[in-house]
């Protein structure tokens, strides 16, 4: 169980919105739907090449209440960084979430 004065991280909430690009694929854009107080503890850090972009991947730990539709496409912001979500499970007591997110620094 989680002292809820540990969620003290401000994100935004952000989820894919596709819209037909009339060539038979799609745009993707990234559209706001909530925010939410969370608890973000580092977990990892390892460097990496993705698409020929040298960086660091970061692992994180998120915990934040249960009450918002998560799934693994959607986006959490905090600034200038975006975490992707790469697993999402309940807590013990299901009043919380736990995400395991990337976040790619470069």
């Amino acid at each position: 169980m989680i002292d809820p004065g540990q969620l003290r991280t401000r994100l935004v909430l952000q989820q894919p919105v596709e819209t037909p690009d009339d060539q038979g694929g799609v745009t993707r854009a990234w559209s706001s739907y909530g925010n939410a107080w969370a608890k973000i503890t580092p977990l990892s850090a390892r460097p990496g090449v993705e698409a020929d972009a040298s960086g660091a991947t970061q692992t994180y730990r998120i915990t934040m209440r249960a009450n918002f539709s998560l799934t693994l496409p959607h986006w959490m912001v905090e600034g200038a960084k975006v975490y992707e979500i790469v697993a999402i499970r309940n807590s013990g007591d299901r009043r919380y979430i736990e995400i395991d997110a990337q976040l790619r620094i470069v």
